[in-house]
């Protein structure tokens, strides 16, 4: 058979090791992952509102926060384009290593041109081999390519979902706030009323007190009087 005729020096440099691996998934959305959690940290350590179980945020601060995240997608996608790279050097190492095995088992047929029979085994195992590559290295292309392009729209799912959710929250938050300070305020302003209507009964009382108790006259008057 040709793979046995196959020379061994071949570089081992060319053969893609199973130990190389490209960025995992989880380092590509690293710096998203640190934005989402200082937005959870910002949201966590802002005021609370008492008695209503809600938080009140900076909207500016929220709104840069949100912001970084937006920012980072290109990263992500960036990291993602990477991965595609890394494995397409892969494909084209693969490729190169095979095209070495067909180049090599060509060279051994065209030694063994008088015998006709190990020749034409050794075409059709060449053509064999290279076809089955540039089968497998296509494959393993649209392979890549599809999960490439799915890691990007999740991610941007995961982005777009995290932004919707901040601005619900924030709005909820804003809302409960406004309630809150509307409540406080009513009772200040009921407060303030009977406060305001206390004031208002006791004048009454000392106008009314005031009417209805003689003032005697004064004694420079009475003297005044006689003299006329």
């Amino acid at each position: 058979m040709i793979a046995n005729n196959v020379p061994s020096q071949l570089p081992v440099s060319h053969i893609p090791s199973s130990q190389e691996k490209p960025p995992q998934i989880e380092e590509m959305a690293v710096d998203m992952v640190e934005e989402i959690e200082r937005l959870e940290d910002f949201i966590l350590n802002s005021t609370r509102i008492p008695f209503v179980g809600k938080t009140l945020v900076d909207e500016d601060i929220l709104m840069k926060q949100l912001d970084a995240i937006r920012i980072n997608i290109p990263d992500c996608l960036e990291q993602a384009t990477q991965i595609l790279q890394h494995r397409e050097q892969i494909l084209a190492e693969a490729q190169n290593y095979a095209q070495k095995i067909v180049e090599n088992a060509q060279r051994r047929a065209t030694q063994l041109l008088d015998e006709s029979r190990i020749v034409q085994q050794a075409e059709t195992q060449a053509h064999q081999i290279r076809r089955q590559v540039q089968q497998d290295c296509e494959n393993l292309q649209r392979k890549t390519i599809s999960e490439v392009e799915q890691i990007r729209q999740r991610i941007q799912q995961e982005a777009m979902k995290t932004r919707q959710q901040a601005i619900l929250e924030a709005e909820d938050i804003q809302n409960e706030a406004d309630i809150y300070a509307d409540s406080v305020l009513s009772k200040l302003e009921k407060d303030l009323g009977d406060m305001l209507r206390v004031v208002t009964n006791g004048r009454q009382q000392v106008q009314v007190h005031r009417q209805t108790v003689s003032i005697p006259p004064r004694k420079d008057m009475t003297i005044s009087k006689k003299a006329s």
